[in-house]
């Protein structure tokens, strides 16, 4: 399968994607007199910035739709007292989580966003359903979207499962990450946590190290990063980083050394030895003498570098405690924005099934 595409079955028609309605196109904004208005009054909601049923990846989205994306995520930060208090927005609503592979911080935070906005759950798993009774995928989907929900957020180990999914049920599907192929609201929460430090991405270096080849997480990053005007170089041992990494429109490097003095942001991916059939090099101890992130690579690094991760962190592999918890680390404002990024997902895509809550400015 081609770096960053899914098998053209799971595609999804520019029907089925976008949503198609009489409304003008011109801007709207949020209603003072809607109740479920208040909160975010005076955001502005371009029509055509944001049509989208889905949230399947960042690769088919524009830089207006995700530079808009991300300016709902911040005004749903400040509306909830930076989670401190919940909206109403999605009241009535529904969301499940249906997550066929283990998760913490996503699922959690997919929970915890969905109920800031009022939305009630559903938290499904795996283990112990009538999956291991034999009962198929697309059936079990359809038993839950039967209970009557509205969105259906999907993690699963085969790429292209949400976009199958969006395919045979009528509700919205948010992509929680589908094997190695895309992890859209991880990539958002990234950029929008650069967004924060930088004001914008444009010129930026920022560099993804590690497990290239396995990591969903940099090509939803590379597809955001690159669309909003940032320098994207991939790096790690030639066996993960694949030079067919530059037909994205990346740079590729292999040793992490001789970049250090150019990178504005390092993203230190996670080893994800559960995707791999063989070691992809001969021990754990020669990856970090190469590519851990540590004091000493921190020194030779520019003073304002930001030091990201995906989660979760193996300290002592991809970067050393004193790094994690220093001051150039935001990684647990990583954490914090991916609430707030998935509250913006779950409100614009339910938002553009009711065109009603918005008026014509």
């Amino acid at each position: 399968m081609p770096i960053g595409t899914v098998d053209d079955s799971l595609k999804l028609d520019n029907s089925e994607k976008r949503f198609t309605d009489t409304m003008t196109q011109s801007s709207l904004t949020v209603s003072t007199s809607d109740p479920l208005s208040p909160a975010l009054a005076g955001l502005p909601i371009p029509r055509t910035h944001w049509r989208h049923k889905h949230l399947l990846g960042l690769e088919d989205l524009s830089a207006e739709e995700i530079t808009y994306l991300l300016d709902c995520a911040e005004a749903l930060h400040r509306a909830t007292n930076q989670g401190r208090t919940k909206l109403d927005l999605l009241r009535g609503r529904t969301i499940a989580n249906l997550f066929f592979e283990n998760s913490t911080r996503t699922k959690n935070s997919f929970s915890l966003a969905a109920k800031r906005l009022g939305a009630d759950t559903v938290e499904f798993s795996s283990s112990g359903s009538s999956v291991a009774k034999g009962e198929t995928f697309i059936d079990t989907a359809k038993t839950i979207e039967a209970m009557i929900v509205d969105a259906v957020v999907v993690r699963h180990s085969s790429p292209g499962t949400p976009h199958l999914l969006a395919k045979h049920l009528n509700c919205s599907v948010l992509n929680a990450g589908d094997g190695p192929h895309e992890h859209p609201t991880q990539g958002l929460l990234d950029i929008l946590t650069i967004r924060q430090h930088r004001g914008s991405l444009a010129g930026l270096t920022v560099a993804l190290v590690g497990d290239i080849a396995h990591s969903r997480t940099a090509r939803s990053n590379i597809w955001g990063l690159l669309k909003l005007g940032a320098k994207v170089i991939v790096c790690g041992p030639a066996t993960l980083v694949s030079k067919n990494w530059e037909k994205l429109g990346v740079e590729v490097e292999h040793n992490l050394d001789k970049i250090l003095h150019r990178c504005d942001v390092l993203n230190l991916l996670r080893i994800q030895f559960e995707r791999q059939a063989i070691r992809p090099f001969p021990s754990v101890h020669e990856y970090m003498l190469l590519y851990a992130m540590n004091k000493e690579r921190i020194e030779r690094s520019k003073e304002d570098i930001l030091i990201m991760a995906p989660g979760p962190i193996n300290r002592g592999v991809e970067l050393t405690p004193e790094v994690a918890d220093g001051p150039h680390s935001v990684i647990l404002e990583q954490v914090t924005n991916g609430i707030a990024i998935r509250m913006a997902a779950l409100w614009l895509m339910l938002n553009a099934q009711s065109p009603t809550q918005a008026t014509a400015s």
